[in-house]
Protein backbone atom coordinates (compact mmCIF):
# COMPACT_ATOMS: atom_id res chain seq x y z
CA UNK A 1 0.00 0.00 0.00
CA UNK A 2 1.99 3.00 -0.75
CA UNK A 3 2.04 6.04 1.46
CA UNK A 4 -0.11 4.02 4.15
CA UNK A 5 2.54 3.41 5.91
CA UNK A 6 1.26 -0.43 6.56
CA UNK A 7 3.09 -3.73 6.45
CA UNK A 8 1.50 -6.84 5.88
CA UNK A 9 1.86 -8.29 9.96
CA UNK A 10 2.34 -12.05 7.88
CA UNK A 11 1.64 -14.45 5.02
CA UNK A 12 -2.60 -13.72 4.78
CA UNK A 13 -4.78 -15.41 2.45
CA UNK A 14 -6.79 -12.60 0.48
CA UNK A 15 -10.82 -12.15 1.23
CA UNK A 16 -12.60 -14.18 -1.37
CA UNK A 17 -16.45 -14.11 -2.18
CA UNK A 18 -16.61 -17.34 -3.48
CA UNK A 19 -14.69 -19.30 -1.24
CA UNK A 20 -16.62 -17.52 1.99
CA UNK A 21 -19.61 -18.22 0.31
CA UNK A 22 -19.06 -21.92 -0.94
CA UNK A 23 -18.23 -22.24 3.35
CA UNK A 24 -21.89 -21.39 4.28
CA UNK A 25 -24.19 -23.70 5.70
CA UNK A 26 -27.26 -23.97 3.27
CA UNK A 27 -29.70 -22.33 5.74
CA UNK A 28 -27.42 -19.36 5.63
CA UNK A 29 -26.68 -19.63 1.89
CA UNK A 30 -30.27 -19.23 0.74
CA UNK A 31 -30.51 -15.76 2.72
CA UNK A 32 -27.28 -14.18 1.37
CA UNK A 33 -28.72 -12.61 -1.67
CA UNK A 34 -25.08 -11.04 -3.12
CA UNK A 35 -21.82 -11.49 -0.70
CA UNK A 36 -18.78 -9.27 -2.53
CA UNK A 37 -15.21 -8.99 -1.47
CA UNK A 38 -13.28 -5.34 -2.64
CA UNK A 39 -9.58 -4.83 -2.02
CA UNK A 40 -10.32 -0.61 -0.65
CA UNK A 41 -13.51 1.49 0.22
CA UNK A 42 -14.09 4.25 2.19
CA UNK A 43 -16.49 2.35 4.38
CA UNK A 44 -18.54 -0.85 3.86
CA UNK A 45 -21.05 0.27 6.49
CA UNK A 46 -21.51 3.71 4.88
CA UNK A 47 -22.00 1.70 1.28
CA UNK A 48 -24.63 -1.01 1.88
CA UNK A 49 -26.62 1.79 4.03
CA UNK A 50 -26.64 3.85 1.03
CA UNK A 51 -28.22 0.93 -1.18
CA UNK A 52 -31.53 -0.17 -1.48
CA UNK A 53 -32.77 -2.35 1.14
CA UNK A 54 -33.44 -6.24 -0.23
CA UNK A 55 -36.86 -7.80 0.78
CA UNK A 56 -37.10 -9.19 4.10
CA UNK A 57 -34.82 -12.43 4.49
CA UNK A 58 -32.11 -11.76 2.50
CA UNK A 59 -28.97 -10.03 3.10
CA UNK A 60 -26.16 -8.60 1.25
CA UNK A 61 -22.33 -9.14 2.53
CA UNK A 62 -19.52 -6.51 1.77
CA UNK A 63 -16.39 -7.44 2.86
CA UNK A 64 -12.86 -5.34 2.19
CA UNK A 65 -9.06 -5.60 2.91
CA UNK A 66 -9.22 -2.12 3.38
CA UNK A 67 -10.99 0.94 4.61
CA UNK A 68 -10.09 4.41 3.97
CA UNK A 69 -12.45 5.87 6.40
CA UNK A 70 -13.50 2.67 8.75
CA UNK A 71 -15.42 4.10 11.41
CA UNK A 72 -16.41 2.57 14.86
CA UNK A 73 -18.87 3.77 17.44
CA UNK A 74 -19.20 7.40 17.85
CA UNK A 75 -17.66 8.30 14.56
CA UNK A 76 -14.22 7.07 15.86
CA UNK A 77 -11.88 5.64 13.46
CA UNK A 78 -11.42 1.83 12.86
CA UNK A 79 -8.04 1.05 12.21
CA UNK A 80 -7.03 -2.43 10.38
CA UNK A 81 -4.40 -3.08 8.17
CA UNK A 82 -4.65 -5.32 4.89
CA UNK A 83 -4.79 -8.17 5.17
CA UNK A 84 -4.96 -8.00 8.85
CA UNK A 85 -8.45 -8.38 9.65
CA UNK A 86 -11.90 -8.82 9.04
CA UNK A 87 -14.04 -5.80 7.94
CA UNK A 88 -17.47 -7.04 6.87
CA UNK A 89 -21.01 -5.36 6.87
CA UNK A 90 -24.21 -7.35 6.09
CA UNK A 91 -27.57 -6.07 5.54
CA UNK A 92 -30.85 -6.84 6.65
CA UNK A 93 -34.53 -5.74 6.47
CA UNK A 94 -36.99 -6.30 9.14
CA UNK A 95 -40.92 -6.06 8.16
CA UNK A 96 -41.30 -3.60 10.95
CA UNK A 97 -38.68 -1.81 13.33
CA UNK A 98 -38.99 -5.39 16.39
CA UNK A 99 -39.07 -4.11 19.48
CA UNK A 100 -35.69 -4.81 20.66
CA UNK A 101 -34.12 -3.02 17.74
CA UNK A 102 -31.97 -0.94 20.40
CA UNK A 103 -30.39 -4.20 21.63
CA UNK A 104 -29.47 -5.74 18.15
CA UNK A 105 -26.01 -5.16 18.70
CA UNK A 106 -26.02 -7.05 22.11
CA UNK A 107 -27.43 -9.63 19.31
CA UNK A 108 -24.50 -9.51 17.37
CA UNK A 109 -21.84 -9.60 19.99
CA UNK A 110 -23.50 -13.33 21.00
CA UNK A 111 -23.13 -14.34 17.65
CA UNK A 112 -19.77 -13.68 16.82
CA UNK A 113 -19.24 -15.34 19.82
CA UNK A 114 -21.10 -18.24 18.66
CA UNK A 115 -18.90 -18.30 15.50
CA UNK A 116 -15.87 -18.34 17.28
CA UNK A 117 -16.41 -20.81 19.77
CA UNK A 118 -17.02 -22.60 16.11
CA UNK A 119 -13.25 -21.74 15.13
CA UNK A 120 -11.79 -22.90 18.81
CA UNK A 121 -11.93 -19.29 20.53
CA UNK A 122 -13.34 -19.98 24.55
CA UNK A 123 -12.10 -17.06 26.12
CA UNK A 124 -13.53 -13.70 24.40
CA UNK A 125 -15.96 -11.93 26.32
CA UNK A 126 -18.31 -9.13 25.81
CA UNK A 127 -17.78 -5.35 26.40
CA UNK A 128 -21.63 -3.46 26.77
CA UNK A 129 -22.40 -1.99 24.38
CA UNK A 130 -20.50 -3.04 21.51
CA UNK A 131 -17.00 -4.51 21.76
CA UNK A 132 -15.47 -8.20 21.84
CA UNK A 133 -12.73 -8.38 24.02
CA UNK A 134 -9.72 -10.60 24.96
CA UNK A 135 -8.86 -10.45 28.60
CA UNK A 136 -8.69 -6.47 28.67
CA UNK A 137 -7.62 -6.06 24.75
CA UNK A 138 -10.51 -5.12 22.14
CA UNK A 139 -10.79 -8.15 19.60
CA UNK A 140 -13.43 -6.52 17.66
CA UNK A 141 -16.20 -4.81 17.45
CA UNK A 142 -20.24 -4.11 16.26
CA UNK A 143 -22.04 -1.05 14.18
CA UNK A 144 -25.56 -1.06 13.69
CA UNK A 145 -26.57 1.30 11.40
CA UNK A 146 -30.28 2.04 10.52
CA UNK A 147 -32.94 3.35 8.26
CA UNK A 148 -36.15 3.14 9.12
CA UNK A 149 -39.60 4.76 8.85
CA UNK A 150 -42.03 5.24 11.16
CA UNK A 151 -44.27 2.82 10.18
CA UNK A 152 -43.02 0.09 7.46
CA UNK A 153 -39.66 -1.60 7.41
CA UNK A 154 -36.64 -0.82 8.80
CA UNK A 155 -33.34 -1.53 6.86
CA UNK A 156 -29.94 -2.08 8.95
CA UNK A 157 -26.23 -2.68 8.38
CA UNK A 158 -24.21 -4.77 10.63
CA UNK A 159 -20.62 -4.04 10.58
CA UNK A 160 -17.71 -6.13 12.64
CA UNK A 161 -14.95 -5.43 12.50
CA UNK A 162 -12.43 -8.53 13.65
CA UNK A 163 -8.65 -8.55 14.37
CA UNK A 164 -6.79 -11.44 12.99
CA UNK A 165 -3.41 -10.64 12.54
CA UNK A 166 -2.56 -7.20 13.66
CA UNK A 167 1.26 -6.51 13.54
CA UNK A 168 3.32 -4.37 16.15
CA UNK A 169 2.92 -1.33 14.61
CA UNK A 170 -0.88 -1.51 14.36
CA UNK A 171 -1.07 -2.96 17.54
CA UNK A 172 0.83 -0.02 18.96
CA UNK A 173 -1.31 2.54 17.33
CA UNK A 174 -4.34 1.69 18.72
CA UNK A 175 -3.37 1.17 22.19
CA UNK A 176 -2.13 5.36 21.96
CA UNK A 177 -5.76 5.74 20.63
CA UNK A 178 -7.60 3.83 23.50
CA UNK A 179 -7.79 0.19 24.69
CA UNK A 180 -5.39 -1.92 23.45
CA UNK A 181 -6.01 -4.77 20.95
CA UNK A 182 -5.74 -8.04 20.50
CA UNK A 183 -6.13 -10.49 17.62
CA UNK A 184 -7.05 -13.94 16.62
CA UNK A 185 -2.91 -14.91 16.72
CA UNK A 186 -3.52 -14.69 20.48
CA UNK A 187 -6.30 -16.23 21.01
CA UNK A 188 -4.66 -19.55 19.74
CA UNK A 189 -5.33 -19.16 15.73
CA UNK A 190 -2.30 -18.10 14.62
CA UNK A 191 -3.09 -19.12 11.04
CA UNK A 192 -6.74 -18.65 10.54
CA UNK A 193 -8.32 -19.12 7.47
CA UNK A 194 -9.79 -15.31 7.20
CA UNK A 195 -12.29 -16.61 4.92
CA UNK A 196 -13.60 -19.68 7.21
CA UNK A 197 -13.58 -17.12 9.77
CA UNK A 198 -15.90 -14.48 7.70
CA UNK A 199 -17.75 -17.71 6.41
CA UNK A 200 -18.79 -18.46 10.27
CA UNK A 201 -19.43 -15.02 11.07
CA UNK A 202 -22.09 -14.53 8.53
CA UNK A 203 -23.67 -17.87 9.26
CA UNK A 204 -24.08 -17.61 12.88
CA UNK A 205 -25.17 -13.51 11.75
CA UNK A 206 -27.88 -14.58 9.47
CA UNK A 207 -29.67 -17.00 12.01
CA UNK A 208 -29.14 -14.73 14.82
CA UNK A 209 -31.35 -11.93 12.88
CA UNK A 210 -33.89 -15.01 11.96
CA UNK A 211 -34.35 -15.67 15.32
CA UNK A 212 -34.10 -11.79 17.06
CA UNK A 213 -36.63 -11.49 14.75
CA UNK A 214 -39.33 -13.93 15.76
CA UNK A 215 -38.23 -13.62 19.30
CA UNK A 216 -36.41 -10.62 20.13
CA UNK A 217 -33.58 -10.69 22.71
CA UNK A 218 -34.75 -13.40 25.07
CA UNK A 219 -32.72 -16.27 23.39
CA UNK A 220 -30.01 -14.23 23.09
CA UNK A 221 -29.51 -12.60 26.99
CA UNK A 222 -28.30 -15.60 29.12
CA UNK A 223 -25.87 -16.02 26.88
CA UNK A 224 -24.73 -12.14 26.73
CA UNK A 225 -24.76 -12.33 30.40
CA UNK A 226 -22.61 -15.16 30.92
CA UNK A 227 -19.66 -13.31 28.91
CA UNK A 228 -20.21 -10.17 30.50
CA UNK A 229 -16.73 -8.66 31.00
CA UNK A 230 -18.18 -5.86 33.33
CA UNK A 231 -20.46 -7.48 35.11
CA UNK A 232 -19.63 -6.64 39.11
CA UNK A 233 -17.17 -4.71 38.34
CA UNK A 234 -16.46 -0.93 39.02
CA UNK A 235 -17.15 0.94 35.70
CA UNK A 236 -17.51 4.70 34.72
CA UNK A 237 -20.42 5.72 32.58
CA UNK A 238 -20.37 8.38 30.15
CA UNK A 239 -23.24 9.96 28.68
CA UNK A 240 -23.36 12.15 25.50
CA UNK A 241 -23.97 15.58 27.40
CA UNK A 242 -20.81 14.65 29.47
CA UNK A 243 -22.14 13.61 32.66
CA UNK A 244 -20.53 10.87 34.28
CA UNK A 245 -22.01 8.49 36.41
CA UNK A 246 -19.96 5.86 38.39
CA UNK A 247 -21.20 2.62 40.50
CA UNK A 248 -20.59 -1.33 39.87
CA UNK A 249 -22.33 -2.89 36.77
CA UNK A 250 -25.19 -5.41 37.49
CA UNK A 251 -25.36 -6.86 33.97
CA UNK A 252 -28.27 -6.06 31.16
CA UNK A 253 -32.24 -5.70 31.63
CA UNK A 254 -34.25 -7.71 29.75
CA UNK A 255 -33.95 -5.09 27.47
CA UNK A 256 -30.68 -4.73 26.75
CA UNK A 257 -30.01 -1.83 28.48
CA UNK A 258 -26.75 -1.60 31.31
CA UNK A 259 -27.69 -1.55 34.91
CA UNK A 260 -24.98 0.35 37.51
CA UNK A 261 -25.20 0.34 41.42
CA UNK A 262 -24.33 3.69 42.07
CA UNK A 263 -24.83 5.69 45.45
CA UNK A 264 -27.81 7.09 44.37
CA UNK A 265 -29.55 3.44 43.74
CA UNK A 266 -29.42 1.27 40.83
CA UNK A 267 -29.38 3.29 37.12
CA UNK A 268 -30.45 2.22 34.04
CA UNK A 269 -28.50 2.95 30.77
CA UNK A 270 -29.33 2.50 27.26
CA UNK A 271 -27.21 1.97 24.41
CA UNK A 272 -26.45 4.61 22.18
CA UNK A 273 -26.34 7.55 25.17
CA UNK A 274 -23.11 5.70 26.97
CA UNK A 275 -19.53 4.79 27.05
CA UNK A 276 -18.28 2.54 29.10
CA UNK A 277 -14.60 1.85 30.38
CA UNK A 278 -13.52 -0.53 33.47
CA UNK A 279 -12.24 1.70 36.20
CA UNK A 280 -11.08 -1.70 38.29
Amino acid sequence: MRNRGYRLAAATEPLDASAIKGRLARDAREHVAKLQAVWSIASTNTSLLERPGLKNGASEVLLAEYQTAGRGRRGRAWLAPPGGAICLSLSWTFREVPPDLGALGLVIGVCVLRALREQGVRNASLKWPNDLLLGERKLGGVLIDLRAESAGPAYVVIGIGLNVALGEQVSRRIAEAGLPAADLSDAGLGAASRNRVAAGLIGACVRGLMEFERQGLKPFIEEWRSADALRGRPVDVRAVEGTTSRGLARGIDVHGALMVETPQGVRRFISGDVTVRPTG
